[in-house]
């Protein structure tokens, strides 16, 4: 029997009907521990003796793949392979496989409720009763205001339908402008001037090949005043220290972050802010994200490993 390593906290935690698939195809699932991110140790321990991977967000450094030795493939069960050593893995001649759009509805709503969280206060006026005050927050409207993308995948397409039907106007940037019937309200901007512009910014778009983050004080500094700044993407797209910078003096109104660089965060200066908004990575932790996710990074999975194909709801 094959063995396969499952990782995904959401299914090491409650399981998943798609790991029966796997079982019917003759392997052996072995789970790291339950509802937990392995570390490196625990992969070193885990993936000898695997001829699969179907792993969470976790760290997969060049030294785990170097100890699994059978490894064939790494079927992600979402969008990013940034944490996963790829220069390794190829070197290896291990496949990474992503479940691409699986997550993508969940994202995009947690996303556009952020933005409406915080164009409310609703975090602060929340936590004012609960402590017996009657803390009135002023908020904003967000008909007629502009929402900045840096990143316009499938995710930012969805944000953009969202905002589209809130009355915003959208400006995005991406590498690859190819929204061929891209609807009215929607424009294509540089990097500058999607900052300058941009009453919200949502970041949903992997880290530079350089790894310096999108918001350095620089780029910070070219923000409008009294932005909002969404992060359901990457931990690392943000300089934590230029960023707590700009909430102390209020260039930036309020921050909502759904991705660290480290899980959970060290660092709790940001996600400790009173003008901050912080989830512990639940842009794709619903129902239907996982079940999509699971399906299609199982069916890479075995598709991989033996040619098997298996229909998948997507």
């Amino acid at each position: 029997m094959r063995k396969i390593l499952v990782t995904p906290r959401s299914v090491t935690r409650s399981g998943h009907p798609s790991l029966e698939k796997l079982r019917d195809a003759r392997c052996e699932v072995v789970f790291c521990r339950p509802g937990q991110l392995p570390n490196e140790d625990e992969l070193l321990d885990l993936l000898p003796g695997c001829a699969g991977y179907l792993a969470g967000v976790e760290t997969i450094s060049a030294r785990a793949l170097e100890a699994a030795r059978e490894l064939k493939v790494i079927s992600r069960n979402g969008t990013g392979t940034d944490a996963v050593d790829l220069a390794a893995a190829e070197r290896l001649g291990i496949r990474v496989l992503r479940a691409e759009g699986a997550n993508a509805r969940g994202v995009a709503e947690l996303t556009v409720a952020m933005i409406l969280a915080l164009a409310r206060s609703l975090s602060a006026t929340d936590r004012a009763i609960k402590a017996g005050g009657w803390e009135r927050c002023p908020g904003f409207e967000l008909e007629g205001k502009t929402l900045g993308l840096l990143g316009c995948g499938r995710v930012g397409r969805l944000v953009t339908g969202f905002a589209l039907a809130l009355g915003m106007r959208v400006l995005a940037s991406d590498p690859v402008a190819n929204w061929q019937d891209a609807p009215p309200g929607f424009s294509y901007a540089d990097r500058k001037e999607v900052y300058a512009q941009s009453d919200v910014l949502s970041l949903h778009c992997p880290p530079g090949a350089d790894g310096r983050p999108a918001l350095d004080r620089a780029a910070l500094a070219g923000l409008k005043n009294g932005i909002l700044v969404i992060n359901t993407a990457r931990g690392g797209l943000i300089d934590a220290d230029a960023m707590l910078e700009a909430l102390e003096s209020g260039h930036v109104a309020g921050l909502a972050l759904d991705a660290f660089e480290q899980e959970p965060p060290d660092d709790r200066r940001l996600t400790g802010h009173p003008r901050v908004i912080a989830t512990p990575h639940i842009g794709g932790y619903t129902p239907e994200s996982i079940d999509r996710a699971m399906n299609v990074a199982v069916e890479n999975l075995l598709k991989e490993l033996d040619g098997a194909s298996l229909p998948t709801k997507i």
